[in-house]
């Protein structure tokens, strides 16, 4: 795997079977670096026309209200008026602060270009990754 992208918020690596990895660091996030990191993480979608990734979210901290604001918002209502159909498959946070935000964005992305599925272990996220076009 080859590094793309990497600041405090986490790692984005480009994955030789076609997808972004995404792996959040643990901690709290300022605003403007989320961004940045949900940014790249865009940009290495589209550089490769690339529609799958997986969410390594298991160390992150719960996403703010300001997070789930723009990720709704802008992030996913950007590829959506885009036509650009994203698969994500996400590993759940080890933190139960964390899997209730991240409840809360999956609820907000339904109508969006994002079709994911939530897992405990990265094998069956990958598995299912691999079965998708």
């Amino acid at each position: 795997m080859r590094l793309y992208f990497e600041n405090p918020v986490g790692r984005v690596l480009e994955h030789p079977d076609g997808y972004a990895l995404v792996q959040y660091a643990a901690g709290p996030r300022d605003f403007t670096t989320f961004q940045a990191f949900l940014t790249h993480t865009s940009h290495l979608l589209r550089r490769h026309n690339w529609h799958k990734m997986l969410a390594d979210q298991r160390a992150m901290a719960p996403f703010t209200d300001q997070e789930r604001t723009w990720i709704k918002d802008y992030w996913l209502a950007q590829s959506q008026s885009e036509g650009y159909d994203l698969y994500g498959a996400v590993v759940i946070p080890n933190d139960e602060f964390a899997r209730l935000s991240l409840s809360l964005v999956m609820n907000d992305s339904q109508q969006s270009a994002l079709t994911y599925r939530m897992f405990e272990a990265e094998t069956e996220a990958t598995a299912w990754l691999q079965q998708l076009p």
